[in-house]
C-alpha cells in the first residue's frame, strides 16, 4: 500500500471528525501516503493536518450556487490534479454524488463506498468497486473510523488522533488582559439547534464569576446581534470582529474553555484538546456527541432544550480532574488552567 486517497468533502465538523481516519491509516500501513479531498470551503482542515500528504478541493459548493466560469476552471483543474497520481485504495467516507464523482475520476481499481441503504445519495453507487459494511454500534466519529478498519483489515484502536496544528496568528486573536479564554459558540445555522438568549447570558455570567475573557465569535448580522444581546445583559464578555475559519480555529486554539451547540467549531475544540461542553437540542449526541473524561461532555437529549443547571454541571465537571488520577484519558492529557 503506497497511496490512499480519503474522500470527505462536507460538512466542517464531518470533516474535522474524519481527520482521525488519516492517522489510523498511517498506523496500519507504515509509510503510506494519504491524500484527501474535499470541498475548497473545508481544506484548510485538511491541511491543517500534519498527517494528510495531499489535500485536493475545488468550489463545488460555491460552484452549484453561482455557476461562476472562474470557479468551473477551478474544478477541471482540480480534476487533472486528482488524476496525477493512481492511488491503491479510495475511500469515500461520504457517500453523495459528488463525492462519488470525485472516486471515479481517480480512475483507481479499489474504490470503496457504503452500501446503497447506507449512502446519502443512491445513486453514488456507480462509482464503487467495493463497499462498506457500515458500523452502527458506535457513534458517528467511531463508527468511520471502524468502517474503513474493517474494510482494510486492522483495528482502529485508542482514543482519536486528530494531528491538527492550527497555523499561529499574526497578533493575539483576543486581549485577554491575562485571563483564560472561553468561547461560546451560540450561533447555528439552523434554528432549531439553537440554545435561547437567556440561557446563553446565564453561562456567560457564570463564566465571568470564574475568572474567564469570555467571548462570541459570529458569523452573520443575524448571530452578531444575538450575541450584542447576550453582552447586554453580561457587559465583561465579548462581542468580536468577524472572523475567517482560520481566525475561529486561532481563537479556539488560544482558548481554555469553550462550550457551543452543536457547530464543527466545537468539534473543532474537542479535536484540539480543549475543555468543551457541547449542546445539542435538536440533533442526537448519542451519534453526534463528543465524550472525553473529564475534559469534553455532551449535553442534551436531541428532543428539548437542555437547562442552565445541566450545562453548569458539565462545565464543573470538564474543569475537574479525578485527585487519584492526577489528570483525565482521552484524546490528549487535560491542560490545567487558571480559572476554577
Amino acid at each position: 500500500m503506497k497511496r490512499i486517497l480519503v474522500i470527505k468533502v462536507t460538512s466542517l465538523g464531518d470533516v474535522i471528525q474524519a481527520q482521525a481516519v488519516v492517522a489510523d491509516l498511517k498506523r496500519a500501513f507504515p509509510g503510506v501516503a494519504v491524500d484527501w479531498a474535499c470541498d475548497d470551503a473545508h481544506a484548510e482542515v485538511a491541511r491543517w493536518n500534519e498527517s494528510v500528504d495531499r489535500v485536493l478541493c475545488a468550489p463545488l459548493r460555491r460552484f452549484k450556487k453561482a455557476r461562476r466560469w472562474a470557479d468551473f476552471k477551478a474544478i477541471a483543474a482540480s480534476i487533472a490534479e486528482l488524476r496525477a497520481y493512481r492511488y491503491d485504495v479510495v475511500l469515500d467516507i461520504h457517500g453523495v454524488y459528488k463525492s462519488a464523482i470525485i472516486a471515479f475520476l481517480t480512475r483507481s481499481k479499489v474504490r470503496y463506498g457504503y452500501h446503497s441503504k447506507n449512502l446519502g445519495e443512491q445513486g453514488a453507487a456507480f462509482a464503487y468497486t467495493r463497499r462498506f459494511v457500515r458500523r452502527n454500534d458506535v457513534n458517528a466519529w467511531q463508527g468511520m473510523r471502524d468502517t474503513v478498519a474493517d474494510a482494510l483489515g486492522y483495528k482502529a484502536e485508542g482514543p482519536a488522533v486528530y494531528h491538527l496544528r492550527i497555523p499561529p496568528a499574526a497578533q493575539p486573536v483576543v486581549d485577554a488582559g491575562g485571563k483564560p479564554i472561553a468561547v461560546l459558540f451560540h450561533a447555528t445555522s439552523k434554528d432549531d439547534k439553537k440554545w435561547p438568549i437567556a440561557s446563553w447570558v446565564a453561562v456567560a455570567g457564570d463564566l465571568v464569576r470564574r475568572g474567564f475573557c469570555v467571548v462570541l465569535p459570529w458569523g452573520s448580522e443575524g448571530e452578531r446581534k444575538e450575541a450584542e444581546q447576550i453582552v447586554a445583559e453580561v457587559p465583561q464578555a465579548q462581542v468580536l470582529p468577524q472572523l475567517s475559519v482560520t481566525g475561529i480555529a486561532q481563537l479556539v486554539d488560544a482558548s481554555a474553555f469553550v462550550i457551543g451547540v452543536d457547530t464543527g467549531f466545537v468539534h473543532l475544540a474537542h479535536a484540539l484538546g480543549k475543555r468543551t461542553v457541547m449542546i445539542f437540542i435538536a440533533t442526537s449526541p448519542t451519534h453526534f456527541g463528543n465524550e472525553a473524561p473529564y475534559r469534553s461532555t455532551s449535553i442534551g437529549d436531541g428532543r428539548s432544550v437542555p437547562p442552565v443547571e445541566r450545562a453548569i454541571e458539565a462545565i464543573d465537571y470538564v474543569h475537574s480532574i479525578p485527585p487519584a488520577e492526577g489528570g483525565a484519558p482521552g484524546n490528549t492529557p487535560v491542560r490545567p488552567i487558571a480559572a476554577s
